[in-house]
């Protein structure tokens, strides 16, 4: 997980970088990676306090969610504590698996106004090369 954010930060930029595993018999997700293990240790898990609208995008529709501030504020429980990281512009995208499932998602944050459509299609295309950390932090 550590060449994906390292990855991440090349080529998209990050302030916050976590990964999150799909639980979908438990419709959670279980955080596998973070660049913020003090905030958001590994472990940790989303489950309600994750909005509808944001599970609809992410996980069943399996398109990215790009988000400013007011969206972090209102899909996000935690969106003080992302806030004081000095974060408020957001790149969540999904992670597919080959046999077409969702895995999980990258979650990318930095400063508002930090990233434009660019960002987005450059994060995508990191998120089609991480399947395989899945798989290692899965077994």
């Amino acid at each position: 997980m550590n060449e994906l954010e390292e990855r991440v930060r090349r080529e998209v930029g990050v302030r916050l970088f976590t990964v999150l595993a799909w639980v979908p018999e438990r419709r959670a997700l279980r955080r596998v990676h973070s660049s913020h293990p003090e905030q958001y240790p590994v472990g940790g898990e989303k489950t309600v306090e994750v909005a509808q609208d944001w599970l609809a995008v992410c996980i069943e529709e399996r398109r990215p969610f790009f988000g400013d501030r007011a969206a972090v504020r209102r899909i996000f429980a935690d969106h003080e504590l992302i806030e004081s990281l000095g974060c408020s512009s957001i790149i969540n995208v999904p992670v597919i698996g080959d046999d077409g499932e969702v895995l999980g998602v990258l979650n990318i944050l930095d400063a508002e106004g930090a990233y434009d459509d660019a960002s987005v299609a450059a994060a995508q295309d990191i998120a089609k090369d991480a399947a395989p950390c899945f798989r290692k932090a899965a077994a």
